[in-house]
């Protein structure tokens, strides 16, 4: 009956439909497959980049190759922020609960935060006995921005804060580096004139747009989230401000979506998707435009007109929030899994390994030297001190007696960019045997330290 129905002809769509969807199946099936196979946590393992201990959960232990990434990124970030504009800031990570029913959070964002609670309270001492954790640092840069009179002339006031973040998740949705507890975020505010926001937005969109093509994610979407039905502020001030992103985000030629109602509880923002190897939409960059935060924290400057002594005008700016990134650890697991742990030299934990040939103390003695050579260029500084514009590069070196396929495969499970074999041929010659990760490591390349050191600081200059 079942042979007949499917033989059936008013069955053939039926059956180009069941078939489709057993193709469409197994080709999900396989991708699993295969993401499992390369999922970040994988090959995190594998590189040692980090580890999770359950006596913190949602918590991220970097180990020291993990954190040589995270500290390239962050670094490049902040030389970036120099060019951009923006004044790098340190803030506290406890706040009285007085700030949080300030910022709106503490009737807004209570379930998402952690409090903790001081029990050395005595007669002399009146400290509020509860603090929240941070879950972001927008009111600490409302704090810092009402520190002084400002003027006019010093908008925009741009901050930038890595400091840890933390925000409640439940046991269960806590995953690798993607759902955490405890993480950071490249952070920053922009306090601007009303005239200044649609070319500040312009600006982050554009870097935003750069340093994702760093990384060939070159496939972005843009969300534009619009006001949530437990929003604060005036239904105008919203209007006002998604027209703004809305315009900005046309006028920039971005290809973008409209999401109702999925907003901040403070403001409009802009979510940035982009398309990992394995095709997935990913979450990561935002820009959120705040006219709400700047009035409960009764921030203003001096107008133009308001230099006038005798007239003393004020207006409250408008705050801009923006990540490039979103979460760091959250931006690594993603790039993990779409580099497939094949960092590019820049932000390589692991740039070099020298192999040598034979145990020959002359042989060991040369290998010592190059490692030397292209890790620290051969200098030699009183009291061992380098100075800020050397480059450092990780070279290990393996003098193991095992053989040298055995050891090259060791050494290409955690994806050096570059594989150094020294012999006996090459220390009289005192010239280095290369091959570059992916190319074929029987036509090494013959050229001296000198010159490899000289390749190593041209790639990190041109960020490749």
């Amino acid at each position: 009956m079942l042979s007949a129905c499917l033989l059936s002809p008013r069955n053939h769509l039926f059956i180009a439909r069941f078939s489709s969807r057993i193709a469409a199946a197994t080709k999900w099936t396989n991708s699993a497959e295969k993401i499992k196979f390369e999922d970040h946590r994988s090959i995190a393992a594998r590189q040692k980049l980090f580890t999770i201990n359950h006596l913190s959960p949602g918590s991220i232990y970097f180990l020291p190759h993990g954190t040589r990434i995270i500290n390239s990124i962050t670094n490049f970030l902040r030389t970036q922020y120099e060019v951009l504009g923006f004044k790098e800031v340190i803030t506290p990570l406890i706040y009285k609960p007085e700030l949080w029913k300030r910022s709106g959070h503490l009737s807004k964002y209570k379930e998402n935060m952690f409090f903790v609670t001081s029990e050395h309270n005595s007669e002399d001492q009146k400290d509020s006995s509860s603090f929240g954790l941070k879950p972001m640092n927008c009111p600490a840069h409302c704090l810092l921005f009402a520190e002084e009179e400002r003027s006019y002339k010093e908008l925009p006031l741009r901050f930038a804060d890595f400091s840890t973040l933390h925000r409640y998740e439940a046991s269960g949705a806590l995953s690798g580096l993607t759902r955490l507890r405890s993480f950071h975020q490249d952070d920053g505010h922009i306090f601007c004139r009303r005239d200044q926001v649609y070319a500040e937005i312009q600006k982050d969109l554009l870097f935003i747009k750069k340093f994702y093509a760093l990384f060939h994610m070159n496939d972005l979407t843009f969300h534009l989230s619009t006001r949530p039905t437990d929003y604060i502020g005036e239904a105008d001030q919203w209007d006002h401000a998604e027209r703004i992103l809305e315009k900005v985000l046309t006028e920039s030629g971005m290809n973008w979506k409209r999401k109702v109602g999925d907003g901040a509880f403070y403001g409009p923002k802009i979510d940035v998707h982009v398309r990992d190897t394995y095709g997935r939409s990913q979450q990561t960059a935002t820009i959120q435009l705040d006219f709400q935060l700047p009035k409960r924290f009764q921030l203003r400057f001096r107008t133009e007109h308001g230099d006038n002594r005798l007239l003393q005008q004020y207006e409250c700016p408008v705050l801009i929030h923006r990540a490039v990134l979103g979460s760091l650890e959250r931006f690594l697991g993603i790039l993990i899994e779409h580099l497939n742990g094949k960092w590019p030299f820049w932000i390589s934990p692991r740039h070099a390994i020298i192999l040598t040939l034979n145990q020959n103390q002359d042989v060991m003695a040369y290998a010592k030297e190059v490692q030397k050579t292209l890790s620290l260029n051969n200098r030699s500084f009183q009291a061992g001190l380098l100075p800020l514009n050397t480059f450092v590069f990780h070279v290990d070196l393996d003098c193991n007696a095992a053989p040298l396929g055995r050891r090259l495969n060791e050494a290409r499970k955690l994806d050096y960019n570059y594989e150094i074999v020294i012999g006996t041929k090459e220390t009289e010659n005192h010239t280095l045997a290369v091959s570059e990760r992916g190319s074929n490591a029987n036509r090494r390349m013959i050229m001296t330290p000198e010159l490899l050191r000289e390749m190593f600081e041209n790639r990190m200059q041109s960020l490749s």
